[in-house]
């Protein structure tokens, strides 16, 4: 059914294209996987906004919440068959079928830096995903990664030629590192007073893909531990990956911000993460706080997606597989030096003007200085 529709909107998109002129003013910016924009494209736009001469054009999931938004969306192609520059934070399969012309750029920003879990092609796909894909990305004139030592890796993912590669750093890292910490903990507590006055623990787990473990996922965090050796001088909040739908009801004193706007604010604010396998653990190791990977299915999880490198030895944080070496882990002291570490090798930058290098890559006639 997906692909019909894809079609659908490849058939649209072509048609417009055939009989209208490219627009190198129109920037088009698609986030059709993740709602909002707080990430690399909202970095981008935030710094062309104001430019004198472009123009921007919006695409996101939310349009497909209705009949008549769906429709829109669809008829949305027309517009942007027209935009001089596709920005991207995933695959858009639609464009697998679309024909670009050739002084269209199709930039993958991805939603996401560095490496970590294996993605794209480096990890098994069913035949019918792999070819609609394959075509999307068939499509893409600039890969944008945060250095150059996951250069080759993104070139992998996107089954594209390395020189296609840019390693300018993450434009979402401009709004995380301008972000003040302590403003944005005082925002946080005066909505949540129970933070007020303790380290903020976020636990941030991410999707397995299969329905059944993901329900069942918080059933493996024994809350009421955590509350007798730490909840004296700790507050919790959880929140959960968007693809996890869970049965598990969150006890009573622990803040579900799963539902929270702005996962940067809650970066800039948390004083330390639990993860697994999230690339999250990128944001906390850039503001050089401490992670600990609460990895209780690690076998499992590798078996079914894997890791670049060896996970225990790679990670910027210690591991723990049971409660109680998640709160040893906890009450231990940050090993810096691991961390930084690990940011060295998937961070160039840490400037906060990723955003304007891309710019000046794609629009080097407004930004030639």
């Amino acid at each position: 059914m997906k692909s019909f529709f894809y079609r659908i909107y490849s058939l649209i998109f072509n048609l417009s294209a055939r009989f209208s002129k490219v627009d190198p003013s129109l920037a088009a910016f698609i986030s059709a996987h993740n709602e909002g924009f707080n990430d690399s494209l909202g970095a981008v736009h935030a710094f062309l906004r104001g430019t004198e001469g472009l123009r921007f054009l919006f695409v996101d999931r939310t349009a497909l919440s209705s009949f008549f938004g769906a429709v829109r969306f669809f008829l949305g192609a027309r517009k942007l068959a027209r935009a001089g520059t596709i920005f991207l934070n995933d695959n858009f399969l639609p464009l697998g079928g679309a024909r670009i012309k050739p002084e269209v750029r199709v930039v993958q920003l991805w939603h996401a830096e560095g490496v970590f879990k294996r993605f794209g092609f480096a990890v098994p796909q069913p035949e019918e995903l792999r070819r609609a894909e394959a075509a999307a990305c068939s499509k893409l004139t600039h890969v944008v990664c945060s250095s150059k030592s996951v250069a080759p890796f993104y070139a992998e993912a996107f089954g594209v030629p390395e020189e296609l590669v840019h390693p300018l750093g993450s434009p979402r890292t401009d709004l995380l590192l301008s972000l003040d910490s302590a403003e944005a903990r005082a925002e946080l507590d005066s909505a949540y007073p129970a933070f007020s006055g303790k380290k903020l623990v976020l636990y941030a787990p991410t999707f397995r893909g299969d329905p059944e473990a993901d329900s069942t996922l918080l059933s493996h965090f024994d809350f009421e531990l955590f509350e007798r050796e730490l909840g004296s001088d700790h507050a919790l909040a959880v929140r959960l990956h968007p693809q996890i739908r869970s049965d598990f009801s969150i006890p009573e004193g622990v803040t579900d911000l799963t539902d929270h706007p702005d996962v940067t604010q809650l970066i800039a604010a948390a004083d330390a993460l639990v993860t697994d396998y999230s690339s999250i653990c990128m944001d906390f190791a850039l503001l050089g706080k401490k992670t600990v990977f609460y990895a209780f299915d690690l076998a499992s999880y590798t078996a079914e997606r894997n890791f670049y490198f060896d996970y225990e030895s790679y990670i910027p944080g210690r591991m723990a597989k049971t409660m109680p070496e998640l709160i040893d882990a906890l009450k231990a002291p940050f090993d810096s030096e691991r961390s930084e570490r690990f940011l060295r090798f998937n961070f160039d930058f840490t400037d906060g003007r990723s955003a304007e290098r891309v710019a000046k890559l794609l629009f080097p006639e407004y930004f030639s200085g």
